[in-house]
């Protein structure tokens, strides 16, 4: 058996379990959740919040695992018997619970964003490389056949090289909290909350009734990455794969960006890459907009079978025509006059969970391995979300150093120093 021990079993932690578990040759042998009600839900099976994973079965396979409410205290406890960690918990958690599953040489399914700082992320790819250990970020729209599909179409050369990529995301940021203004007097945490636990890294701050748990802390600052690591991630995901991109020289917030406790509630940031073999120059421009912005439709072309309209998407811009792909389904060539009669390639779906499992039992790298993909990735989104915190100038951005060299001052934004009694060697 594949033996795993799962941090954070609600929502999509819940979900990233349950996924895990779908593989008959994995047994869930720990399950930690700062909140007794998500362990309760989560040893029934029902931690997902798909209903199709709440599988009888599989969830037999979870009835005896131990329970904690502290990782740091399962990782001890389960030792050796563990073979890996699945991470599902809030942003600002991610970095200190994977190098600690890293450090005792655990494989690791890890959520995205898979941390909140910058210089977490360069640890953390250099502790992943270091334990020589199968691991993955939780982006699983990469193994999907839409996504697939866009990598082949790309790389078959049917639109030319790329010149210009085109993201958007308009859809409503269900987790906005309800409460947006911190008060010192604290309202009455939950009993089933330890919110000391929940903190973990963060700076201490009063418990306040919806405005952070469960589902409503991505807005803020302390704890999360706003839209950009709730959707940035999967776009990003999406065209690195089908590029080939390393991380970009330069970004820049072209709004007013956000200040204070929360992250804006829109964003319009520009990207510049080095280009690649599959792109049209030496540089490659890429725009994020989100939360109402619409696209150039001089420059973005809808296909006309696609009779609603798309609220969120990925454009590619290249010498022969475009892909239209909007998030999470199939991606179309345009203008369709110049590909009529087109043969699109076929291709599979994988699974991005088990995959990780059957790559871990063989000793090889998954799909979005932490080290050569995972890290570069996040890394890119990361830059977005400091040029979002420093609006204007152009960041310039040396990734062989891992420093900003035009705005010097900017630098000490890519570090946290962690909350006394969590601290972390070498990372925070």
């Amino acid at each position: 058996m594949f033996q795993v021990a799962s941090i954070g079993v609600g929502g999509m932690g819940g979900n990233t379990m349950m996924s895990v578990l779908q593989h008959p040759k994995v047994r869930v042998v720990g399950m930690c959740d700062v909140d007794s009600r998500t362990l309760e839900l989560a040893q029934g099976g029902k931690g997902s919040r798909r209903k199709e994973l709440q599988d009888p079965e599989a969830a037999g396979r979870l009835q005896e695992a131990a329970v904690f409410r502290d990782y740091r205290e399962m990782l001890a406890k389960l030792g050796d018997t563990v073979d890996a960690v699945t991470i599902g918990t809030p942003d600002h958690t991610h970095a200190a619970m994977a190098v600690a599953a890293l450090r005792a040489k655990k494989h690791v399914y890890l959520q995205k964003p898979l941390t909140h700082h910058l210089h977490e992320a360069r640890v953390l790819g250099l502790e992943a490389a270091k334990a020589g250990v199968t691991t993955q970020m939780g982006t699983q729209g990469h193994s999907s056949v839409e996504t697939s599909l866009a990598v082949d179409l790309i790389r078959s050369g049917a639109i030319g090289k790329v010149k210009e990529v085109i993201c958007w995301e308009n859809k409503k940021a269900s987790w906005w909290p309800k409460v947006t203004e911190r008060k010192a007097q604290a309202d009455a945490v939950p009993g089933t909350v330890d919110w000391d636990l929940w903190l973990g890294v963060a700076n201490e701050v009063p418990f306040l009734a919806d405005a952070y748990h469960p589902s409503m802390w991505r807005a803020w600052v302390d704890f999360g990455v706003g839209m950009m690591g709730d959707m940035g991630c999967h776009y990003f995901d999406v065209v690195f794969a089908c590029l080939g991109l390393a991380a970009p020289t330069r970004v820049r917030c072209l709004d007013a960006g956000s200040q204070g406790d929360l992250y804006a509630m829109k964003r319009h940031l520009e990207l510049e890459f080095p280009g690649t073999d599959l792109t049209a120059g030496d540089k490659l421009k890429m725009t994020w907009t989100d939360g109402g912005y619409p696209y150039d439709d001089k420059v973005v072309i809808k296909p006309s079978v696609l009779t609603k309209e798309a609220p969120s998407g990925i454009f590619f811009v290249g010498e022969k025509g475009g892909i239209f792909k909007p998030h999470s389904q199939r991606p179309w060539l345009v203008p369709e006059a110049s590909f009529t009669g087109y043969a699109y390639p076929k291709t599979r779906p994988a699974n991005h969970y088990t995959d990780w499992v059957d790559a871990a039992m063989k000793g090889e790298k998954a799909a979005t391995d932490l080290p050569t993909y995972g890290c570069p990735v996040t890394e890119a989104v990361l830059l977005g979300v400091l040029a979002e915190r420093n609006a204007g100038d152009w960041i310039e951005w040396d990734a062989a150093a891992g420093k900003v060299t035009n705005r010097p001052e900017l630098n000490a934004q890519l570090t946290r120093k962690y909350r006394d009694g969590w601290s972390v060697e070498g990372l925070g």
